[in-house]
């Protein structure tokens, strides 16, 4: 019979972590050892565990006091690099999934899945195989590439930017709506204020603009 994997549970919330909990545990291929609730908990807790104590996987809360789980993500990696975390979260903001994978999460997982899926993404981490939801990868995509097209002088947002390529890959106002998951309104106020920054008339000008610029990747 194959070992069980040995998972910690990080979580502010009581009810949470006593309800995942609950369930890994009847689960024959998992074993709780340990749980905190907050980062900078969680790596007190594996310092007293180090060196033969220690968990295979870590599923983190990423919105905590403290330290949330992005820095303990980080920090814990810094000191014990063999460790595989999940990130479990109720949020799906493009910039805290990039946090979150840039600081060495192998997956990044909703609290919206289902039983079965948290145990597939626990599964594919003890192996070190990123699972992610097509939603998950979508924000990932998004936050990287708003981050790209923040360090420049122009003076736009990294909103503008993202906004601005969109339009030189020529999608509509509607389309760039529901890639960005923003109103048509909030899009068309992003366009004005591109059309002002640039001294430019027309979208046009804007796709224009974006080539000559540089931004956008010629296939």
């Amino acid at each position: 019979m194959s070992e069980k994997i040995k998972v910690m549970i990080v979580d502010d919330h009581d009810m949470v972590r006593m309800g995942l909990k609950t369930y890994l545990m009847l689960d024959p291929g998992f074993e709780v050892i340990a749980e905190a609730t907050d980062g900078k908990e969680v790596v007190e807790v594996l310092n007293q565990m180090a060196p033969e104590g220690l968990p295979d996987i870590i599923l983190m809360d990423l919105m905590m006091p403290i330290m949330n789980g992005a820095e303990a993500t980080k920090e814990v990696l810094n000191r014990y690099p063999g460790l595989k975390i999940v990130i479990l979260t109720s949020f799906l903001e493009d910039d805290l999934v990039v946090q979150a994978i840039e600081a060495g999460a192998v997956s990044y997982v909703l609290k919206t899945v289902s039983a079965e899926e948290l145990i597939y993404a626990l599964q594919g981490a003890n192996r070190g195989m990123p699972v992610m939801t097509g939603d998950v990868a979508q924000a990932l995509t998004r936050g990287l590439r708003q981050r790209s097209v923040q360090d420049d002088d122009s003076g736009m947002t990294g909103r503008e930017k993202e906004v601005l390529l969109l339009i030189a890959e020529g999608k509509s106002n509607k389309d760039i709506a529901e890639e960005l998951h923003i109103s048509i309104k909030t899009v068309k106020t992003h366009v004005s204020n591109l059309l002002m920054k640039c001294e430019l008339e027309d979208r046009t000008q804007l796709a224009i603009y974006a080539h000559r610029q540089g931004w956008v990747s010629r296939t």
